[in-house]
């Protein structure tokens, strides 16, 4: 079939291209850009609608062979990557930020270098307003001798004084002039320690000071405008910054000759995970380390009431956080804190006496009160009827201000500016903390949190226990005691025990206590203690070595005969195990069947009886209870064996009455020996815990808890069970007899009574 080759339709050029042996060479797509590309040189026609091919293909060889100026058009793929450079340079451009700026102020920021004072007051002007107190002069150059030397340093100050400004500014202090190359920011919580890294990325962000000065360091923040995506790809003439800001660290841009160069803060939560931390800085490369450490208020108010928590954080304080800065290396740290408790982790931190390395300083909001104690009673009360009438301070203010002399006398505050605008005086704004709230006023403002119970005026002291020695040698039974009894209190390392005698009128003394294994220091604490169980016997099981320390002990004290002074020989009467611990119970429940001193040995359970829970008195007698003075003796659903329960609020609070007698009088509470220091362990056992008074059911209770900075109780427990056992063995106080339980009816004989009626009548003359 003939073609006309000088006058196709587009569609008949691409029919006749694709038709060769060659398969498929081009589109209608293609034909109709090239025709566009060369315009009426292709064409048959003047309308431009037919295409000649003998035109076509020479116009396709001088395109492919033609010199490249002479080019018209380009291929797809050269069109292709002429864009994608093209977009390279326009990217490469939006980010390379250029050149850093000049220091508007050199002689300022030289200045500053290694005064934090003068940075504070230069940098930070709107933050730190009020001139310096003493105390705030101190802390700063505590601060200062930590970042630029190193050393640890506590520090407690009171609320609104600017504690956490002062850290915040101190890190970026060390960060920006390269004192420290990598900071770690610790809080009571993740949640916290965030809170403050936040505030310092406000300063970096809109800090215009620190802007002008630095440069190197904040210029590459300013141009993120706050979109952190644009950190990966951020350049600097060409280099990347590799700056980094995501919600738990900030890395400080690499910048050549910038001391602050590839700086890093991160966040972290105390109980959250600590141990490691390390940074491989580019421009170095070479990984680093913490070498500073700011331990921003590290318990919240939950923790610093638990003794568990206060001292897991104490030891994640000594061990992971002391330890990061790696092998052979001391990291530097300060620590804004707050006492909450006694006890708590701050107040143990701020202690010299315990921990000498952390230099603690515990400022006050006041040194000393005014003395004039009825000028201020007289201002009390004006500034309530004032509160109650106008809402405000207008009338107490005006007496302070007439009065001031007076009721300034004597007093010594810490922070002269610092006072309210209705207020004329930091006295008048302290003595206002106080009358609002004088717990938190304490607590908050003073650093010297009152006690949170309400027991230790009435409570015996460790060192009043010490002194209640009668002479006895250990072991000896006073001749007025007929009653002995032991108490086991079982712990996973150690066993301790406590033997007591008893007269009729709960006299007692404690004759021998100790622990198995035996310790051979007189001061030891449960944690330390060596060689505990499983060191003597590491073939073991746990519960194994239990039974064979409780067998030890029972076949050692219980079968021992005990000598009283007059040469009588006494045994044990009865002796409590505790049965309390979830691994023990089963154990002592079998010790107790099996052991060949089963008629002494009862498995005992301290139960906790509030003010809201049912007492004992209460409680509904089951068949075959035993009944005493806030316990009873019962057998157990599931074993085949009696045990006790008792009230442990009501005996610990017995006990410490029993402590507090003087020596002589009748209920009085004794220890064997004549020489004090040898029990000043035991003591601290005995005084481990404190009592708060509490009322509910109508009735009001001592319930007692263990102190945050005590550890062990374990000789409390004891010397507790052993009064329980006492009262089981018939022993009374006069004065509280078996009370709160129904007495027995005196038994009649009915031919008796009918001889008395009798009688009375004959008497009368009815007879």
């Amino acid at each position: 079939m003939a073609v006309d080759t000088t006058g196709l339709k587009a569609t008949e050029l691409v029919r006749l291209l694709n038709s060769t042996p060659l398969g498929t060479v081009i589109s209608d797509r293609e034909i109709y850009r090239h025709r566009d590309c060369a315009g009426y040189r292709i064409s048959a026609d003047s309308k431009h609608k037919t295409l000649s091919l003998v035109r076509y293909v020479a116009w396709l060889v001088d395109l492919r062979h033609g010199p490249p100026q002479g080019r018209q058009s380009r291929d797809y793929e050269e069109h292709k990557e002429a864009a994608r450079d093209r977009n390279a340079r326009l990217s490469a451009k939006g980010r390379d930020i250029g050149n850093i700026p000049e220091v508007i102020d050199p002689e300022r920021k030289k200045f500053c270098a290694e005064n934090f004072q003068a940075f504070c007051e230069n940098y930070f002007r709107e933050t730190f307003t009020m001139p310096w107190s003493n105390d705030h002069l101190k802390v700063i150059a505590r601060i200062e001798q930590a970042v630029l030397h190193g050393g640890l340093f506590a520090m407690a100050m009171p609320r609104g004084a600017g504690k956490s400004s002062l850290t915040e500014s101190a890190c970026l202090w060390a960060m920006l002039y390269g004192h420290r190359e990598f900071v770690v920011l610790i809080g009571a919580t993740e949640t916290a320690a965030l809170e403050t890294l936040e505030s310092i990325k406000t300063e970096l962000e809109d800090n215009e000071l620190l802007l002008e000065d630095f440069p190197e360091a904040v210029y590459p923040i300013s141009c993120l405008n706050g979109i952190s995506n644009r950190c990966k790809g951020q350049l600097c003439n060409g280099k990347r910054t590799r700056i980094s800001w995501t919600a738990n660290e900030i890395v400080l841009p690499t910048i050549a000759d910038s001391k602050a160069s590839g700086a890093v803060i991160r966040v972290a939560g105390i109980t959250g995970r600590i141990r490691g931390m390390k940074f491989k800085r580019p421009d170095k490369a070479r990984p680093v380390r913490p070498s500073f450490v700011i331990i921003d208020d590290p318990q919240t108010t939950e923790s610093a009431n638990s003794f568990e928590q206060t001292r897991k954080r104490v030891r994640v304080l000594a061990g992971d956080v002391l330890g990061l800065a790696g092998p052979g290396q001391k990291i530097s740290g300060i620590m804004p804190c707050t006492v909450i408790h006694p006890g708590d982790m701050a107040d143990q931190i701020l202690n010299r006496q315990k921990h000498p390395d952390w230099n603690g300083e515990r400022t006050k909001m006041v040194y000393k009160f005014p003395s004039n104690e009825k000028l201020w009673e007289q201002y009390t009360e004006i500034r309530a009827e004032s509160l109650r009438r106008h809402g405000d301070l207008r009338e107490a203010t005006t007496f302070y201000t007439a009065n001031r002399k007076a009721l300034d006398e004597g007093a010594e505050v810490a922070w002269e500016a610092r006072f309210n605008h209705d207020e004329v005086s930091a006295l008048q704004h302290a003595m206002n903390l106080k009358l609002q709230d004088e717990a938190a006023f304490w607590s908050e403002y003073q650093n010297e949190p009152l006690p949170s119970h309400t027991g230790d005026e009435e409570m015996v002291s460790g060192d009043e226990i010490m002194q209640k020695l009668n002479g006895i040698q250990r072991a000896e039974i006073p001749a007025e005691c007929s009653y002995v009894t032991m108490h086991i209190d079982i712990q996973k390392k150690l066993l301790f025990y406590v033997v007591t005698a008893w007269s009729d009128g709960f006299s007692g003394s404690v004759i021998d206590y100790g622990t198995y294994p035996e310790q051979y220091r007189r001061v030891f604490t449960l944690r330390d203690a060596r060689p505990s169980l499983q060191d003597i016997m590491p073939s073991l099981s746990l519960e194994a070595a239990v039974y064979s320390g409780l067998d030890f002990l029972a076949n050692k004290l219980c079968g021992n005969e005990w000598r009283r002074s007059d040469g009588a020989i006494m045994k044990i009467g009865r002796c409590l195990i505790d049965a309390n611990w979830g691994f023990s119970t089963d154990i002592v429940y079998q010790f107790c069947r099996q052991s060949v001193h089963s008629e002494v040995l009862v498995p005992g359970h301290g139960r906790y009886v509030g003010a809201s829970s049912l007492s004992f008195a209460a409680l509904p007698k089951r068949p075959g209870d035993k009944r005493g003075l806030n316990w009873y003796m019962r057998k157990g659903d599931k074993r085949s064996i009696r045990h006790i329960a008792y009230d442990a609020n009501f005996w610990k609070s017995f006990v410490h009455s029993r402590l507090k007698v003087p020596i002589g009088d009748k209920g009085c509470l004794t220890i064997f020996g004549n020489q004090p220091e040898f029990h000043r362990t035991f003591a601290e056992h005995l005084t481990a815990e404190y009592f708060v008074k509490t009322q509910g059911r109508g009735r009001t209770v001592d319930e007692w808890k263990l102190r945050p900075e005590a550890s062990d109780n374990h000789w409390l427990d004891g010397l507790t069970g052993c009064a329980v056992g006492a009262s089981i063995l018939g022993v009374t106080l006069p004065e509280i007899g078996e009370a709160g339980f129904r007495r027995k009816r005196e038994q009649i004989c009915l031919s008796e009574l009918q001889r008395q009626r009798w009688a009375e009548k004959a008497k009368q003359g009815l007879m």
